[in-house]
C-alpha cells in the first residue's frame, strides 16, 4: 500500500480522502460536501486488513463492539446486584450454604454460577480489560491521523477543497481583494480567531482545543478503569470485616499481622423512653432506638518478627473510641464502626450429677467450663472423671438429609455432644455415656444415663463489628474523574471554527468548516461581511436537503396526476 503524492508535493497515507496539506480531493465522490469528520485522512482501521494484528485492530477500534462491551458490563454489574456478594453477607455464614437458604433455588444456581463473586471474577476482568483496549486502540485510530492532518494544513487551500465545504461562497464582482480580506483580518481578530496568512490568503481558526475533548474523555475513562482494576489487588485495596468481642484482641486484617486490635469496652446509648420528644418514635417501633454505639479500642503493633500466636509480644500504639463516621486511622488502614452483637454466648460452664443416686461419690469438683469461640475437648478431673466433646455444632440445624450440621462458628444456637467416663472405664476400649446440651436441651443419646451434665452458668459478651477499610486507589480513580470531566467540558463548551477567505483572480472566495455549532460559524461571518465586503457563503447542505424536498415533492404531484 503506497503512500499517495499530492500535486502540492505532500505525501499522504494510503487511504487519504482529502491531501493533509493543500486540501485537494485524492478519491472522488458524488457528494457536494466533503467528509470532515476526521479531516479526510487515512484511518489505520479502515486501510489495514492483513494481518492479525491488523484484525484485533479493526475490531477494538470499531464504536460498536465498544458499545457492545459497555452493554454486556451494564448486564454483568445488574447480575451482580441480584443478591449480595460473598463479602456482603453476615460473617462465618457458609456460601454453599447462605445463598440457598436465604434465596431458595435462585439463590443455589446463583452461587453455583460463581456470580456471588462476580466483580472479582476472571470474566468480569476481562471485560474491563476490552473496554480500557478498545478506548486505546479507538483514540489512537481516530486522534493520530487527526492531529497529524491539523498541523500540516497550509492557509491556501486548493479550490476543490473550498468547493467542497459545507459553507461556500464567491463574490460575484471584482474588487479590491486585498483591502477587504485585511478588514475581515481585523474583524475575525476582534472574534478571537488566530490568524494565519499566506500569500495575501487567511485562515482564521478559532477552539481547535475543543477537538481533543473527546480523546480527553477517553484518558481519564482509562485512568479509571486503571484504579478500578487495581482494587483487586490488596496492596491497593482492601475491604474487609473482623468481630471483636469484650475483652479480646483480634490480628486487623491485611496489615500481615503487624497490627492488633483490643475492644477494651463496647457501649451502646439508647434514647430515654420516657422522653416526650420520641414517645411517638418508641410507640411505631415497638422497641428503644439506638442513639449512638462505640468501641473503645487499643491499637497495638507487634514489636518481634516471629510468627503471630504464642509468644507475640505486643505495644500500644493508640487508644480510640470508634463511632459511625469517626474511624481509627493509622498507617494506609481506617477502622469504621459499622455494627454490634448483643449478649452474644461465649461460655457455658457445665457440673456432673449421679442419676437416682447411682454413685455416693462426691462430684462436687467435677465442674468445667466451655469456651464457646474455641473449646477443648478433653476435660479429667482428679477423682478419675473425663468428659470429652464429641461434636461440637455452634450454629446447630438439621440439614436436608437429616443430619445435624452448624450453619456457622458463631455461637447463636450452641449444641454439644458429651462423652462421660467414670473412673473404672477406659477410654481407649470403652464407650461413654452419650448426651446433647444446648440451651434448654439435655437429652441422652442413647438408653438412659447414669450421669447427667447439668448446666450451672452462662457468660455472654458484647461483640463489635468493624470494616477494615484501605483505598490507594482513590487519587487514581479520582485524577481519572477530573481528566473525564475536563474532556467532557472541553468537547461539549466549545467547538472548532475555521474560515478561509482567499483571493482568486480579484475575486474573494470564502468557505467555513465547524466540527458543530453551524450557526455560530455563521454568525461570526455575518459580523465579518457587515464591515467587509466578502460574500456571505451558502449552506451547501440546506441547498441539497431543499432539493431533495423540491424534487420529492414534483414526484409527488406528478403520481396524484
Amino acid at each position: 500500500m503506497e503512500k499517495v503524492k499530492c500535486e502540492c508535493g505532500h505525501v499522504n497515507p494510503f487511504g487519504t480522502y482529502l491531501c493533509e496539506s493543500c486540501g485537494k480531493p485524492l478519491i472522488e465522490e458524488d457528494t457536494p460536501v466533503a467528509n470532515m469528520r476526521y479531516e479526510g485522512v487515512a484511518r489505520r482501521s479502515q486501510t489495514y486488513n492483513r494481518t492479525i494484528v491488523d484484525k484485533i485492530w479493526n475490531f477494538f477500534s470499531s464504536v460498536k463492539v465498544g458499545i457492545w462491551i459497555i452493554v454486556l458490563l451494564l448486564i454483568a454489574s445488574a447480575i451482580g446486584t441480584i443478591f449480595p456478594q460473598e463479602m456482603y453477607i453476615p460473617p462465618g455464614e457458609r456460601p454453599t450454604l447462605f445463598y440457598e437458604q436465604e434465596y431458595g433455588t435462585l439463590g443455589k444456581l446463583y452461587y453455583q454460577l460463581g456470580f456471588h463473586n462476580l466483580y472479582s471474577s476472571w470474566w468480569y476482568m476481562l471485560l474491563i480489560a476490552a473496554l480500557g483496549i478498545s478506548l486505546v486502540i479507538c483514540s489512537l485510530d481516530r486522534v493520530v491521523p487527526l492531529y497529524r492532518a491539523l498541523k500540516t494544513q497550509k492557509v491556501t487551500r486548493h479550490k476543490a477543497f473550498l468547493e467542497r465545504q459545507r459553507l461556500f461562497g464567491i463574490s460575484e464582482d471584482t474588487i479590491d481583494a486585498d483591502k477587504e480580506i485585511k478588514i475581515a483580518e481585523k474583524m475575525l481578530k476582534e472574534k478571537k480567531y488566530t490568524i494565519r496568512k499566506e500569500k495575501g490568503n487567511i485562515l482564521a481558526e478559532k477552539g481547535r482545543f475543543s477537538r481533543w475533548g473527546p480523546y480527553v474523555n477517553h484518558i481519564g475513562l482509562i485512568i479509571f478503569l486503571i484504579g478500578a482494576m487495581l482494587r483487586f489487588f490488596p496492596e491497593m485495596y482492601l475491604d474487609e470485616h473482623i468481630w471483636v468481642r469484650e475483652g479480646e484482641e483480634v490480628v486487623i486484617k491485611g496489615t500481615n499481622g503487624e497490627y492488633f486490635l483490643r475492644n477494651d469496652q463496647f457501649i451502646v446509648e439508647l434514647y430515654d423512653t420516657d422522653d416526650e420528644r420520641f414517645r411517638q418514635a418508641f410507640e411505631r417501633t415497638g422497641q428503644q432506638v439506638v442513639k449512638t454505639y462505640q468501641t473503645s479500642a487499643t491499637l497495638l503493633r507487634r514489636t518481634n518478627t516471629g510468627a503471630v500466636g504464642v509468644g507475640t509480644e505486643l505495644e500500644e500504639v493508640k487508644q480510640y473510641d470508634i463511632r459511625v463516621n469517626d474511624p481509627l486511622t493509622f498507617d494506609s488502614f481506617a477502622l469504621y464502626q459499622v455494627d454490634y452483637k448483643l449478649n452474644e454466648l461465649a461460655e457455658f460452664t457445665f457440673t456432673l450429677d449421679a442419676v437416682n443416686d447411682t454413685t455416693t461419690e462426691d462430684l462436687s469438683d467435677v465442674v468445667f467450663t466451655v469456651n464457646l469461640y474455641d473449646p477443648e475437648y478433653v476435660y479429667e478431673f482428679d477423682n478419675g472423671y473425663r468428659i470429652e466433646i464429641m461434636e461440637y455444632f455452634p450454629n446447630f440445624y438439621i440439614d436436608n438429609n437429616n443430619q445435624p450440621d452448624t450453619r456457622n462458628m458463631i455461637p447463636d444456637n450452641p449444641r454439644i455432644i458429651f462423652e462421660v467416663f467414670t473412673p473404672d472405664m477406659d477410654p481407649d476400649s470403652d464407650s461413654g455415656e452419650l448426651s446433647l446440651i444446648g440451651v434448654q436441651v439435655n437429652e441422652p443419646l442413647i438408653g438412659e444415663n447414669d450421669y447427667r451434665i447439668r448446666m450451672i452458668d452462662v457468660d455472654m459478651k458484647h461483640v463489635t463489628a468493624l470494616t477494615v477499610r484501605k483505598d490507594r486507589t482513590i487519587p487514581i480513580i479520582s485524577i481519572g474523574g477530573v481528566i473525564f470531566m475536563i474532556g467532557l467540558i472541553q468537547g461539549s463548551y466549545w467547538h472548532h471554527r475555521r474560515i478561509w477567505i482567499q483571493n482568486r483572480d480579484g475575486k474573494i472566495w470564502i468557505a467555513g468548516h465547524a466540527n458543530k455549532n453551524w450557526h455560530a460559524l455563521k454568525r461570526d461571518i455575518d459580523f465579518v461581511a457587515s464591515k467587509a465586503a466578502i460574500p456571505i457563503p451558502k449552506d451547501q447542505l440546506d441547498e441539497e436537503q431543499n432539493s431533495e424536498g423540491e424534487e420529492g415533492g414534483n414526484n409527488s404531484d406528478s403520481t396524484k396526476q
